[in-house]
C-alpha cells in the first residue's frame, strides 16, 4: 500500500514539475517569437536608415516607440487625446458596441474599470473553503448588494464561473491581477504573500450610466 501511495505521489510531483516547466516555457518561446518577428520585418528599416542591416535595432526601436507612447498616454495631453478617442469611438454605431464590450472585459490595472480589477476571495458551495475570483468593484445595486465575480478555471482562465457574491462575502485582497494569474495559471505552484483580506475596499455604486454602458 505505501508503495502503491509512493507511486501515485511521484506520479502527482511529476505532474506538477512537467506543468510548471510548460508555462515557464511558453512564455519565453512566446517572447522569443516576437522578438524574432519584430527583427525580421524591421531589418528594412535599418537599412534604409542606415544603409546596411543591423540585428535586433529594430527589436529596440519598437521598444522606444513604445515607451514614448507609455509616457504620451500617461500624460495630461495623453489622456485628453484618450478621451477624445474614447468619445469618438462611442459614437460610432457597428464600433460602439464592439468597443464597449472591450473595455468592461479589459484588464486595467490600478483602476476601477475592468472584470480583473480587483482580486477577491468568495466561499465556494460548501462554505469551507474560498475560491479566487476577479471582479470589478463596482456593486451592483438590488435587494442584496452585490459584486459580479468571475472565478476562473486553472490552468486555463479563459474559461470559468460568474457568480453574483454578497459585498459581505467578497474578501477583497491586495494582490496585484498579474500576480493572482500567475496563482491560477501555475495550478498554485506559485502562491504570493497574500496580505491580510478585507471585507470592502471601497466599492463603487453600480450606475446606471455605468450599465448601460
Amino acid at each position: 500500500m505505501n508503495g502503491q501511495q509512493h507511486k501515485i505521489f511521484s506520479q502527482g510531483r511529476i505532474r506538477r514539475t512537467f506543468v510548471a516547466g510548460i508555462f515557464a516555457f511558453v512564455p519565453l518561446a512566446v517572447t522569443a517569437y516576437i522578438v524574432y518577428w519584430i527583427d525580421l520585418h524591421t531589418r528594412g528599416l535599418t537599412v534604409w536608415l542606415f544603409h546596411r542591416s543591423i540585428p535586433f535595432l529594430g527589436v529596440l526601436i519598437a521598444l522606444a516607440a513604445i515607451y514614448v507612447t507609455g509616457m504620451i498616454t500617461s500624460s495630461l495631453v495623453g489622456r485628453f487625446l484618450l478621451r477624445i478617442v474614447d468619445a469618438v469611438l462611442i459614437r460610432l454605431p457597428v464600433v460602439r458596441q464592439l468597443y464597449l464590450g472591450w473595455k468592461h472585459i479589459a484588464l486595467t490595472p490600478g483602476g476601477t474599470e475592468g472584470t480583473f480589477s480587483r482580486v477577491v476571495l468568495i466561499p465556494d458551495e460548501s462554505g469551507i473553503m474560498k475560491q479566487l475570483g476577479f471582479t470589478s468593484g463596482r456593486v451592483v445595486a438590488g435587494p442584496v448588494p452585490s459584486y459580479c465575480v468571475f472565478v476562473p478555471s486553472s490552468p486555463n482562465p479563459i474559461t470559468g464561473r460568474l457568480f453574483f457574491v454578497p459585498v459581505d462575502k467578497c474578501q477583497v485582497i491586495e494582490v496585484s491581477p498579474e500576480e493572482a494569474f500567475k496563482v491560477v495559471l501555475s495550478t498554485g505552484n506559485y502562491v504570493p504573500n497574500l496580505p491580510p483580506a478585507s471585507a470592502d475596499a471601497g466599492p463603487r455604486n453600480f450606475s446606471p450610466t455605468s450599465a448601460s454602458e
